[in-house]
């Protein structure tokens, strides 16, 4: 049953995460980034404060004796977010969610160069099928001079790196870290980071872009208990699969409230990074720690 119950959480977390990067791509056109990161980051810990509390983890789950590697972790965190907004405000979200899908396929290469573990021809295989699927999908952004799609790519890109790094770090911190803490100071790192640009320009916004902001701050807090829930469920290597659904809210949500749909290219491009996060998700699927899979969006 938690099985069952595990993976219901795992489709949850997966559509709160893809609603909020929609809410993210409206607001991108009208809103600076560094001001989305700091409604999304201090909303975000409304929900988890409260679920900390829920589970009897404060204060308790404040104190760290590692501080260092909170801030690194935050630092490229917060890095991640910024790109992958980026990535949301030139591309639609479809396009942007199978873009973040290489991350987990970047994240073995970098696993074996930094925690040496071993590279296979699967993998190996799935690294080439996702940049020929990048390719694809920037097919036509190359024929149109100043398109902004080569900018969304190229955050994208950035986010997927960045998102690499950042799982591996959480893997090796997990050892001695409790999973709510290294979400708190990231949520924590992130605002400061997002309040910080505001002497560099923020909009004005009306109440429904204010209503935007805070929903995005919310369905990232929820996706966080969401995913966490999940884990304590159900093995990651039988969640992790269940990731990809994001993309099928992505493209609905395209349809529905921006009226996009990505051509051919885009669709293959898609199919050929997911294919190629699959890949990985099956090759490597082992038991992990709970935790290890947390997401810095």
């Amino acid at each position: 049953m938690n099985a069952y119950s595990g993976v219901g959480l795992r489709l949850l977390a997966a559509f709160l995460i893809t609603a909020m990067s929609a809410l993210v791509h409206g607001l991108a056109q009208t809103v600076p980034v560094g001001q989305i990161i700091f409604f999304r980051s201090a909303v975000a810990l409304i929900p988890i404060l409260a679920y900390m509390a829920l589970r009897g983890q404060l204060p308790g789950a404040l104190g760290t004796s590692r501080p260092g590697l909170h801030v690194t972790r935050s630092l490229f965190g917060t890095l991640s977010m910024a790109f992958s907004f980026v990535s949301l405000a030139y591309l639609p979200v479809a396009n942007a969610q199978a873009l973040g899908y290489l991350a987990p396929v970047l994240t073995l290469p970098l696993a074996a160069l930094m925690l040496r573990e071993r590279m296979t021809p699967a993998i190996i295989g799935a690294v080439a099928l996702g940049f020929g699927g990048v390719i694809a999908m920037l097919w036509h952004a190359f024929d149109v001079p100043g398109n902004g799609a080569l900018i969304g790519v190229g955050a994208g890109l950035g986010y997927a790196v960045t998102m690499a790094f950042v799982r591996v770090h959480i893997k090796a911190m997990t050892a001695t870290e409790n999973p709510a803490t290294i979400a708190f100071y990231f949520a924590v790192t992130a605002s400061v980071a997002g309040l910080a640009t505001l002497p560099f320009g923020w909009a004005a916004i009306d109440f429904q872009a204010l209503l935007w902001l805070c929903g995005a701050g919310l369905l990232g807090g929820l996706a966080h208990i969401a995913a966490t829930e999940a884990v304590a469920r159900a093995p990651v290597g039988v969640l992790a699969p269940f990731d990809f659904t994001g993309l099928v809210w992505a493209l609905g949500f395209d349809l529905v409230l921006f009226s996009v749909f990505p051509d051919t290219l885009g669709l293959l491009g898609a199919a050929a990074i997911t294919g190629a996060a699959l890949i990985v998700t099956f090759a490597s699927a082992r038991p992990a720690a709970r935790g290890a899979d947390l997401r810095g969006r």
